[in-house]
């Protein structure tokens, strides 16, 4: 016998039993997209290496150990998506999308990242993002933030997430704060792990966001970019904090936040929560004015964020926040015994869906007694077994049967069942 092939370590199967889970989320970010006035972009998720190297950062941990990067019949050098940004970006620029007009854009689908798989993070991993471009005040960082806290609110999250928000500043006022903060970085050269010197000459922020607890009271101690802000970065966070708290939204400064990605400035953002164990991001995002102009592009002012699908599920899944439409299979399974039955059931069941459309159904195949039948229609997580034998054939009727209630069985002529099934739908 030949071994069988398994999936690629860190690259999972969506199995039917989470699906329903997943569409509702989708159905949720939908709506929520539409409500908000935002497009869907689709985008591949093979790029040149380039662009996530130009944009994303040549020392960042992503460009450096996590991208799956090779070699096409071409030579050319490509790369699976490692993030959405990017790609949206290349995309709104090479279909003129961003010529003096203002955009509002959303993604959804597979990233992928060589990382350490674990329970809610993967090799291939799928996010949802939202990027909005054309547009230079904190109005709109503020409507971004908004709409990731109504879908807090529409699943039941807003109150096991946590607002941080930061800002980065202008290109230059960072310049001037890098070289302030190698300085004090330098002077405590014996408490930096490996890592961070190893940061210290390509990307010191970064240092800021180490999680190694020998490090918190340097880090501590650090001087804090809000501290460094040029003006017109000092008055545009101002401003947002005012909106957001016009708005109800609760937030707690965090001058360590400095996201992973060299493209952010001014406004950066997460959500985060403690319901996972350690603190983790569930939501991401923030202002990256100079990424088009880097990528070839006019300067055009963008802000964005992205989020976890995998996470988010598992969020809902620990708080036990699934809703109960995820966890039932059909509404009614139709049982069908006998050769003539079988035939019938089949174009009865088409029947049912075109005159109950609410109505999800499952009709029996694969022949079989009423035993083996009726414990199918257990296991599908049906509410309703609808049964069709000779008897049944013969007269003109449709047995019904309640297998998640202690009801009686009930037998009605089809077109009255037809009206009973509507009942109970409703």
């Amino acid at each position: 016998m030949s071994k069988k092939i398994q999936a690629i370590r860190g690259m999972n199967d969506l199995l039917p039993e989470q699906s329903p889970l997943w569409q509702y989320f989708e159905q949720q970010i939908q709506s929520l997209m539409r409500r908000y006035g935002y497009l869907e972009i689709r985008t591949p998720i093979l790029e040149q290496t380039a662009l996530f190297a130009r944009s994303i950062g040549e020392v960042t941990d992503i460009v450096e150990k996590e991208m799956y990067t090779f070699a096409d019949r071409n030579g050319d050098s490509l790369t699976l998506r490692p993030e959405g940004t990017a790609s949206c970006v290349r995309a709104a620029m090479e279909n003129g999308l961003l010529h003096n007009q203002t955009q509002r854009l959303w993604y959804q689908g597979p990233m992928f990242r060589h990382e350490r798989p674990q329970k809610g993070r993967y090799r291939q991993f799928h996010q949802v993002g939202i990027e909005a471009f054309g547009m230079e005040g904190p109005d709109i960082d503020a409507e971004v933030i908004l709409l990731s806290a109504r879908l807090w609110k529409a699943l039941g999250l807003f109150d096991h997430v946590t607002l941080e928000l930061n800002s980065l500043g202008s290109l230059e006022a960072r310049r001037a704060y890098r070289e302030t903060l190698v300085a004090y970085f330098e002077s405590h050269h014996e408490v930096l792990d490996e890592d961070s010197r190893r940061r210290l000459s390509s990307n010191p922020l970064r240092i800021l966001d180490s999680k190694n607890p020998d490090m918190a009271e340097m880090l501590a101690g650090a001087p804090r970019l809000l501290e460094h802000l040029d003006e017109a970065s000092r008055v545009h966070f101002a401003r947002l904090t005012e909106l957001l708290d016009a708005a109800g939204i609760p937030y707690r400064l965090n001058p360590r936040l400095v996201r992973g990605l060299d493209y952010y400035s001014r406004t950066v953002f997460e959500w985060t929560t403690t319901a996972l164990g350690s603190q983790g991001t569930v939501c991401a995002g923030g202002r990256y004015d100079g990424l088009v102009e880097q990528l070839g592009g006019k300067p055009t002012p963008a802000v964005g964020f992205a989020m976890g699908i995998e996470r988010l599920i598992l969020l809902l899944e620990t708080l036990d926040l699934v809703p109960a439409e995820t966890r039932h299979g059909p509404d009614a399974y139709l049982l069908a015994m006998g050769e003539r039955a079988e035939q019938e059931a089949l174009l009865l069941g088409e029947r049912l869906r075109d005159v109950l459309p609410r109505l999800t159904l499952q009709v029996h195949c694969g022949g079989g007694g009423f035993k083996s039948q009726i414990k199918k229609a257990d296991r599908s997580g049906a509410r309703l077994a609808l049964i069709l034998g000779e008897d049944e054939l013969d007269r003109g009727t449709l047995g019904l049967k309640f297998l998640r209630e202690e009801r009686e069985q009930e037998t009605l002529p089809r077109e009255a069942m037809i009206e009973r099934l509507e009942e109970l739908l409703r």
